[in-house]
């Protein structure tokens, strides 16, 4: 079983594809590592030998920012954006969205305002009002 940056890479899939469990890393960032390890994308995580898993260890952790490293990252510039009182920091503190989207309509369940269908919530017309 291949164990890369603390994460157990699905045997049954391609490397390519499994490449992409770790956090950080993206279809196009693990073709480009698959490239220069000069492994084929499409050979199964499993059918991966010893010295190729090595090899892409020692890609992903000399090039790329994975896992606990890129979550600190992403932690601390939302600190910073909330220290500094950014716009998108107060969004983040009120849990709002951050981008631009709207709210009247959407963000539901991050506003707390949870419908889980049309008409709950509502009496139904065979009551008396």
């Amino acid at each position: 079983m291949a164990r890369i940056a603390g994460i157990n890479l699905p045997p049954q899939k391609r490397s390519e594809i499994g490449l992409t469990h770790i956090f950080g890393i993206g279809p196009s960032l693990s073709n480009k590592i698959l490239a220069m390890a000069g492994i084929d994308p499409n050979k199964k995580v499993k059918d991966l030998t010893s010295e190729e898993v090595e090899k892409l260890k020692l890609l992903i952790e000399k090039n790329c920012k994975t896992e606990g490293e890129l979550k600190h990252e992403i932690f601390s510039n939302i600190k910073r954006l909330k220290d500094i009182g950014a716009y998108r920091g107060t969004r983040h503190m009120k849990r709002l969205p951050v981008r631009g989207q709207r709210t009247k309509t959407n963000s539901r369940t991050v506003r707390g305002n949870v419908r889980k269908t049309m008409g709950s919530g509502r009496i139904s017309s065979s009551q008396k009002t």
